[in-house]
Parts: structure tokens; C-alpha cells; sequence
């Protein structure tokens, strides 16, 4: 049965696409790849009551499932994700919005690299509509830019898509200002995904006001800090090795029980709203005076179902402004990533050096080692 508040909830724009979702989505990457093991026959039945209470967008990438949060562990493989979203969606795909990604690709010894090339834009495409088991993708993200490609050349073959119906709308992934207003100007450019929630805020300074400007509906993953901010870790909380927290700074020693008191206040604000710290959380994001739609991603369905609930929680300018100094970025102890999630600063030992418009060719970027959403 659909989440009350949901099936009330006004609807956010995907930018100018004509596309439209329910305020809150659901990520996926959590159920192939970072957090531990998940069982696939699960997964999908959690997808398809997500449906049921409402949810409507579902942010995967052909990439999830083709990591670890430990370098060597087994993977699911590459592409897992979209095929649990694609056995999920069997007579159900005209009630889902499916986002999803290209551009990370594995290569030998456990090195991933990013393929921006037109060519390989179009062969990513066919392959993701084919796992995800659908003729269109509603929205089709660049994930992370590969330098040794134009910006223009790549979203110029993710236009052609458009024009050929096999794709609806098209997103960027972590991106500056510049590269934004670039690819805007190839096609509209309806999404920008990049973390952003109350204890990580750096696209606020300039990637928001520029999203604003363009009329660029911002996708926010790790929306709830991966967990940190629903209160869900108490004191002494170890993570397991293939748990990706386990190797991320705000997570560790001192970082940890100093970010823990932050949450501590907001768990004491939530309970006098009669919410979860989870939702505020949520309803901050939601107050923000911009396009947003938050993606979190969770296994379980009662988490799943509280995160819908929060596009009913109402917070005056007075809680807004409260929550942003109480998480002001200088409060909070730890960068996003640790040495461990950054491949060395040596040469890629997989070099694609096949595209190249003019001068020397050059190697693609290795990808880090969180590949987040």
C-alpha cells in the first residue's frame, strides 16, 4: 500500500525533461557492492514493495557490482545492479522512473578507469537496456568524467540517445560549474547527482547556485551521511572490512565520537518534532530553496518507508537555519575519503589511449575507490 504521505507529496521536476518523481527515491548500490552482502532474491522483492509504498525513482549504474569495499574480495559483477532493478521491474516499469550510469569500467588487476567516448556512450546504452530489461532509460547519467575526453563530444552522443528514444533525459555526476554550463550548452542537462547532505556541503558554495541557475535539479546521494545521521550508530560501532565506512574518515577513532555528539543534538531535535533524525534530515534537504530529490539508499523496507514519511515533515526557516549551524561544515571532523579509497599517484596499468582529438592521447582517469552513486 502507498506511504500516505507520499501519494500526497508534491512532485519535483527533473529539470527541464518534463520528467517529474515523487521527492524521494531510492539508491541501489547498496545491494550489489560497499555495504556488505545482500541476497539478490531479497533485493528485488524490497524494489518491488518500494514501488507499492510509492517510490519512484531508482538510481542504479551498470558499474555497481563491480567493486568491493576490501580490493580483491569477490564482486557481484559488473552490471548486477541493473539486473535486480530489471527483474524488480518485470510488469511493473511504467510505475518506475529508472536512472542509471556509464562511464566506470573495471580493468586487470582490480583498476578502473573512465570511458567517455561517443562510441562507447551508445554501447554502454544498448548493454544497460538490456540488462534493466526496458526499451528507455528515463535518466542517463555520465558518472564521472573521462579526461581525456570533451565533455561536449560525450553528451553529444548521450543527445543522439535522446533523439533515438533511448534515453529521456540526461544527468551529470560530480562535476564543476564549468563542466556543467559545457554540457548544458551540447543538450539540456536535467540532473546533477553529487553527495550532499547536512554533514557534507560542498556544493553549496558554487555547484548549487550554478544548478539553480540552469534550471538543473540536484540529486543528492548519501543523503543521511551513509547512515551516520539516521542515529543508527551508536558509540564503539565497528564496521566489518567489506563495510565501505570502515575505510572512510568521518567514520574512524576521535572523528567519530566528535560527529556522533552532532548527532546526538540532532536526535534530540528530531524527538521534540516527534520524527526520526533520519527524517529531519531529509526534511532539511527537502527545505532547501532549490530542484532537489535525495536518493537513499537502504535494504530494508521500514527504512525505506520512514524516508518517505520525511516529505511530510514541515520545518520552519528558523529549523533550517538551526541545523545548518549545528552541522556547520567546521564542525564536523573528517574528509569524505581516506588515503585507502584513492588509487596510487602513479600511472593507470590499464591506459585507454585510443581517443584523442588533437596532441598526444591520454590515459583515462583511474576511478576511486568509493564509486559512489
Amino acid at each position: 500500500m502507498m506511504n500516505e504521505s507520499t501519494a500526497h507529496a508534491a512532485r519535483t521536476p527533473l529539470g527541464g525533461s518534463g520528467i517529474s518523481v515523487r521527492p524521494v527515491g531510492l539508491g541501489l548500490m547498496g545491494m550489489s557492492q560497499f555495504y556488505g552482502e545482500a541476497d539478490p532474491d531479497t533485493s528485488v522483492a524490497t524494489i518491488r514493495n518500494a514501488i507499492e509504498l510509492g517510490v519512484e525513482l531508482f538510481d542504479t549504474s551498470d558499474y555497481y557490482g563491480a567493486s568491493s569495499a576490501t580490493p580483491g574480495r569477490p564482486v557481484a559483477g559488473f552490471g548486477h545492479n541493473e539486473e535486480l532493478l530489471g527483474r524488480a521491474l518485470q510488469g511493473r516499469r511504467n510505475r518506475a522512473i529508472v536512472a542509471t550510469k556509464f562511464s566506470a569500467r573495471p580493468g586487470p588487476g582490480g583498476r578502473s578507469f573512465f570511458d567517455g567516448r561517443p562510441e562507447y556512450v551508445k554501447a554502454a546504452c544498448a548493454a544497460s537496456l538490456k540488462r534493466l530489461g526496458t526499451d528507455r532509460i528515463d535518466l542517463y547519467y555520465y558518472h564521472r568524467l573521462d579526461p581525456a575526453v570533451p565533455v561536449e563530444d560525450t553528451v553529444g552522443a548521450m543527445a543522439d540517445l535522446v533523439a533515438e528514444g533511448k534515453v529521456r533525459a540526461i544527468g551529470l555526476s560530480e562535476v564543476t560549474p564549468e563542466i556543467l554550463r559545457r554540457a548544458h550548452a551540447i543538450h539540456p542537462v536535467a540532473a546533477l547527482q553529487s553527495e550532499y547532505s547536512l554533514w557534507e556541503r560542498g556544493v553549496e558554495a558554487e555547484v548549487l547556485p550554478e544548478c539553480r541557475r540552469l534550471g538543473i535539479t540536484l540529486v543528492p546521494y548519501s543523503p543521511l551521511g551513509r547512515g551516520m545521521l539516521t542515529g543508527a550508530f551508536g558509540r564503539g560501532t565497528e564496521f566489518g572490512r567489506d563495510d565501505f565506512r570502515s575505510t572512510l574518515p568521518k567514520f574512524q577513532g576521535d572523528n567519530f565520537d566528535h560527529n556522533r555528539q552532532l548527532v546526538d543534538e540532532l536526535e534530540e531535535f528530531a524527538a521534540s518534532t516527534g520524527n526520526t533524525a533520519g527524517q529531519i534530515a531529509l526534511a532539511w534537504l527537502l527545505a532547501q530553496p532549490h530542484d532537489i530529490v535525495p536518493i537513499p539508499g537502504s535494504r530494508r523496507l521500514a527504512c525505506i518507508s520512514a524516508n518517505l514519511a520525511a516529505t511530510s515533515v514541515r520545518l520552519s526557516a528558523d529549523d533550517v537555519a538551526r541545523l545548518g549551524v549545528l552541522f556547520d561544515p567546521a564542525r564536523i571532523k573528517g574528509g569524505r575519503y581516506g588515503a585507502l579509497n584513492t588509487l596510487p599517484d602513479e600511472p593507470e596499468v590499464t591506459p585507454r589511449t585510443e581517443y584523442h582529438t588533437q596532441g598526444p592521447a591520454v590515459p583515462a582517469a583511474p576511478l576511486d575507490k568509493e564509486h559512489t552513486p
